[in-house]
């Protein structure tokens, strides 16, 4: 039995009723999903790259930061070190233009090896930093992050400096070149909603309510038997899976992979695009993403054209950072839920 809204019983439908409410209440998101798989039909390899995968790739990374942070409480800005771990590995273990250093292991056998390894290292973050809270987890994992980043900028025998790799080719598989733009939009359109969908049922199953526990009461879910660091440290192996085939599919889209795939910078726009678009909900997190690569796109020939300086285009990104923020501290998707609210209070008062 369900409650309506009057505060009476009502048995929950089942067949044809529950799959009629289960359509009506994700409607939105089913429409979206059509519109994008019909979307190469009607747009450029331009789009379908450089703004919808773009998007989507940063969208991916961007929400595991959402899911850490939403539903656990835990900003850790390491996700983008651990995609780009994902990214170095398969580059390492697979193709690319350095032959003395990439060791050109099929796909099939460097993509897991790579996942394998990003997720160790995401997982180990979370075992350092799930003790912690606040501003501690933060520096903490901002420490591993800039770590990583040294590392790669100083080492040339594995990730070959400052230069890093380029030529890196994606999978040929099932006789189809993934590397071709509409095959490669599908790659990334299945990677962005299976992850979805993942956050969703996650964050709606008992570990995922009892991951919203430890972040709203540590102490009370001790209490009652949980083991929040546990609960901690699985939440950042799951969210290390999911920055980790980002990276993954980051590296195929963008052909090449350097220190700053990675670094300190990327590391804050990850940030930005995740508060951007609102850690309440996980389509926020490619909602930012969208916001950012439009930016990003744009912005440098929009200052050319008024005469200024395009390298300068940061500003227009921070700009539009903080004008979201003032208005909203929870995003776009609280801009969205307030608009939501007052029209429903004003049908209601309209009604009367």
């Amino acid at each position: 039995m369900a409650l309506s809204e009057t505060g009476t019983a009502r048995p929950i439908g089942v067949g044809g009723d529950a799959l009629s409410r289960w359509f009506s209440d994700h409607a939105p998101t089913l429409l979206l999903g059509l519109l994008l798989v019909l979307l190469p039909a009607a747009t450029t390899d331009f789009v379908l790259d450089q703004i919808v995968g773009w998007t989507l790739v940063l969208g991916m990374i961007a929400l595991s930061l959402m899911f850490l942070a939403g539903y656990g409480g835990m900003v850790s800005l390491v996700q983008m070190t651990v995609a780009g771990l994902a990214g170095y590995s398969i580059t390492v273990l697979g193709a690319s233009s350095l032959p003395s250093i990439s060791l050109f292991w099929p796909w099939w056998v460097a993509a897991p090896l790579a996942i394998l390894t990003a997720v160790a290292f995401g997982t180990l973050a979370g075992a350092l930093s799930a003790r912690t809270e606040g501003i501690y987890t933060i520096m903490i994992t901002l420490a591993l992050a800039s770590a990583f980043f040294y590392l790669t900028l100083q080492n040339w025998s594995i990730f070959n400096g400052f230069n890093g790799f380029t030529s890196i080719p994606a999978p040929i598989f099932l006789g189809v070149n993934w590397k071709s733009p509409l095959p490669l939009y599908y790659l990334i359109l299945f990677c962005a909603g299976l992850s979805y969908a993942a956050v969703l049922y996650v964050s709606r199953a008992p570990f995922g309510i009892a991951l919203q526990g430890t972040r709203d009461n540590p102490r009370r879910m001790e209490a009652i038997g949980f083991n929040v660091t546990a609960h901690r440290i699985a939440a950042y192996a799951f969210a290390a899976v999911i920055a980790a085939i980002g990276g993954i599919l980051l590296v195929w889209l963008n052909n090449q992979i350097s220190p700053g795939t990675a670094g300190i910078q990327a590391t804050i726009d990850l940030l930005v695009i995740a508060v951007v678009g609102g850690l309440g909900h996980p389509i926020g997190a490619f909602i930012g993403a969208f916001i950012y690569v439009l930016l990003r796109t744009f912005a440098l020939d929009a200052l050319v054209a008024v005469g200024l300086d395009g390298r300068r285009f940061q500003t227009i990104i921070g700009l539009g950072f903080l004008i979201i923020v003032l208005f909203s501290p929870d995003g776009v998707i609280g801009l969205w839920r307030r608009w939501l609210a007052r029209a429903a209070s004003s049908r209601r008062g309209t009604s009367r």
